[in-house]
């Protein structure tokens, strides 16, 4: 009866496949991850981006890090000593002995397949008495000879073979376990016994307990849990946030401690270096004595990133520090965005909670810009350009030329751009442009819309309303002005402001040219409906004349004799007209109409049903589809740091300094983008003006607001029906 057999590997053959498979599945996954990408892909790159980035800090960096990092020579020659091992893993396995064989008794009496009877018992004949043990044969192939004969002219052990490949009938099923036996032998049971336990109860639970623990100290943006429940506390603590602020907020961050980041160092020479600089600065809130911002971790950061602002040299013993500080500045930056998002929306659906106003988070924003660009606020954008000194911008801020931003140096001549950058020579000029070429203009086009809606123009109150914004970035060489352009922030603010006032100032009703415009569309309306009448009342005006000593009295009645008279006629000569037409004529232009009327609804239900299926598609094409982060690379003198062209997007009420939608991070910004925003229409009807901001992350003097229009309602045609109505009653 078949049975089932548990035996090591004494010979060590099965332990050699289970090694060749166990070394194959870790070499060929790491060699596709680890072996580092073509050197000389990495050089061209370097090479084609030189001409505009060649004085960027990261670009030295990155230039100087290629030229001496040893680290990829090192992973290829731990791949290849992996590969190594394999192949000769696998040499050793070809080299085996084949075990386990097919039993074949043909084989054994060396015969062919096939044989008669009387071939196969000369064979045997021929055969045992060679290998006989009494005449000095081998047994064991003598007891293989009479297994083979039996099989083969046994009708019972002929079954058996063709049946279930042995003989004698079903065999133990036997398994090979790919370890040696010394591992279970007795003599080996306690050094086996003390590597198990070394091994699955001390470094396995270190190892993942290690892991576990540094991992929950973080979010999923590589944060501090720590950090982002400062930023927390201090968000809600201080609503309206101003850059001051919100610089010590930031450099508080516990990423800056070294007793929670072993990146972070505290040197022996900071007591020297940061009060120097702490001078040169001037007043940075010293003595502010409010933890955390007087540790001296969050102190040595400030001063760090306000060195950096300001563009000052620093020793070479804390220049390390200051680009760590640096670099870790635009992720903190987004988290303390998120923090006051997540503020503000729990704010609007709770109720008693303070949210951040809006200037804080843009503030967030502008210092992003700020560190990247390694500039001020008050400082000009156009210092973001290679060769511009401070003292190069009374060239462009003359009477003549008045170039602020840098689409007004763009927007000029270049007859005017050269002579006003005489200062400069042909090559320094030749880069100024090329840089100035690369930097991004982006064209910004909204859709407003109520998606899974009957009606998807009509905004009701308390409806999500849909904001689909269509992002298209182009060089900076493609900017033209236009009038109907989105204007940069600060002029858009400036002119939002006077709006304001202006709208403080006179109110909707005391609009006396709106007034006297629908004043005149009601007289004109009013002409044309009583035109006849009018007629008439010339001919009685002249009848009056002509008798001018009849009564005031008289002349009305005769007027209102004479308007019956007229009305009567036009009633019996439409009824003449209706006449002659005949009710069937009547009856299929009816039917034509009602048919047209039913095409056209069923075509706009068409329209609405494929723009529908379309932006579900699309919506599902991005949630299914995964873009590269990498975008473009930033023109950056002082980043220390390869950066990503992003951008945040959103919907804000400027007027009441909240945010309408929460705002998008775009950082898949390539070519086109389309990115929708979301939010609640107001509780109350009426006409409400948001306006579309579209931040870089990265650039100052590139941002756009777009006005948005929202007209909240409960029925729109019925309001403007009921205008109307209302001018032709005037």
């Amino acid at each position: 009866m078949a049975g089932q057999q548990f035996q090591y590997d004494d010979s060590g053959n099965t332990f050699f496949y289970f090694l060749t498979s166990f070394v194959g599945l870790i070499v060929i996954p790491a060699t596709y991850y680890l072996w580092p990408r073509d050197q000389n892909a990495e050089q061209l790159r370097l090479k084609s981006l030189r001409r505009v980035h060649g004085r960027c800090l990261w670009y030295r960096l990155r230039l100087m890090k290629s030229q001496q990092s040893i680290v990829p020579t090192l992973k290829k020659a731990a791949l290849l000593f992996g590969w190594a091992v394999f192949l000769f893993l696998a040499y050793k396995v070809s080299k085996l002995d084949r075990e386990y064989q097919e039993y074949n008794p043909y084989e054994v009496l060396h015969l062919e397949a096939g044989a008669s009877i009387a071939e196969i018992k000369k064979q045997y004949r021929v055969l045992s008495l060679k290998h006989h043990p009494d005449k000095g044969g081998d047994e064991a192939m003598f007891m293989k000879l009479a297994k083979a004969y039996s099989a083969l002219t046994n009708e019972e052990s002929r079954n058996n073979w063709e049946m279930y490949g042995n003989p004698d009938g079903p065999r133990v099923t036997s398994f090979g376990i790919a370890l040696p036996a010394w591992i279970v032998d007795q003599k080996n049971s306690m050094l086996v016994l003390l590597v198990y336990g070394l091994a699955f109860m001390v470094i396995l639970p270190v190892v993942v307990g290690t892991w576990w623990y540094r991992s929950i100290r973080y979010s999923g943006d590589q944060i501090l849990i720590n950090t982002t429940q400062l930023f927390m506390h201090f968000m809600y603590k201080t609503p309206t946030m101003n850059m001051k602020r919100l610089g010590m907020v930031l450099t508080a961050a516990f990423e800056f401690d070294p007793r929670s980041n072993k990146e972070a160092i505290i040197r022996p020479t900071d007591n020297i270096e940061v009060p120097q600089l702490i001078r040169e600065l001037g007043n940075i809130n010293v003595k502010k004595k409010e933890p955390p911002f007087c540790y001296p971790y969050s102190l040595k950061a400030r001063v760090l990133l306000l060195a950096h602002l300001a563009r000052m040299d620093v020793s070479d013993n804390i220049e390390e520090d200051q680009r760590f500080v640096v670099k870790k500045c635009p992720a903190l930056l987004q988290e303390i965005i998120n923090v006051g998002c997540q503020l503000t929306m729990m704010a609007t659906s709770r109720g008693g909670l303070r949210a951040p106003r809006l200037t804080s988070i843009e503030n967030c924003m502008k210092l992003s810009q700020m560190v990247v660009q390694g500039l001020q606020e008050a400082k000009s954008p156009l210092l973001q350009l290679p060769h511009f000194e401070e003292e190069h911008l009374r060239y462009c801020m003359s009477k003549k030329y008045k170039v602020r931003t840098l689409q007004d140096l763009v927007s000029l001549k270049d007859s005017d751009r050269r002579n006003m950058l005489r200062f400069l020579g042909e090559e320094k000029y030749d880069e100024v442009l090329a840089v100035l070429w690369s930097f991004p203009y982006i064209n910004m086009e909204t859709k407003l819309q109520v998606l899974d809606d009957e009606d998807s123009n009509n905004i009701t109150a308390g409806s999500i309303v849909t904001v689909t914004v269509t992002l298209t970035r182009k060089r900076m060489s493609m900017f033209e002005k236009e009038e109907d352009a989105p204007l940069p922030a600060e002029e858009t603010n400036a002119e939002e402001v006077q709006g304001d006032a202006k709208t403080n100032k006179t109110k909707v009703w005391q609009n006396k040219n709106k007034g006297a415009k629908k004043a005149a569309k009601s007289k004109k309306k009013k002409l044309t409906k009583k035109k006849p009448v009018t007629q008439q009342q010339a001919k009685g005006d002249k009848a009056k004349q002509a008798n001018g000593n009849v009564a005031g009295n008289d002349v009305a009645a005769a007027s209102k004799a004479e308007e019956d008279d007229l009305s009567d006629k036009g009633s019996e000569s439409d009824e003449a007209e209706g006449n002659k037409d005949s009710p069937s004529e009547r009856d299929e232009e009816s039917d034509k109409q009602s048919d047209t009327e039913v095409d056209e609804i069923a075509g706009d239900d068409e329209e609405e049903w494929e723009a529908l299926q379309q932006s579900i598609q699309r919506r599902e094409r991005a949630l299914l589809e995964t873009k590269s982060k990498v975008t473009h690379p930033v023109y950056s003198l002082y980043f220390p740091e390869e950066k990503q062209e992003w951008w945040w997007l959103y919907i804000a009420d400027r007027k009441e300094q909240t945010l309408v939608s929460m705002p998008s991070h775009v950082c898949t910004l390539k070519d086109t983008e389309e990115v929708e925003l979301k939010f609640p229409a107001p509780s109350k009807t009426g006409n409400y003006q948001y306006s579309v901001i579209l931040r870089s992350d990265s650039f100052m003097g590139l941002d756009q607001i777009k006005p948005l229009k929202v007209n909240d309602q409960e029925d729109s045609d019925g309001i403007e029906e009921s205008e109307e109505d209302e001018e032709d009653n005037d």
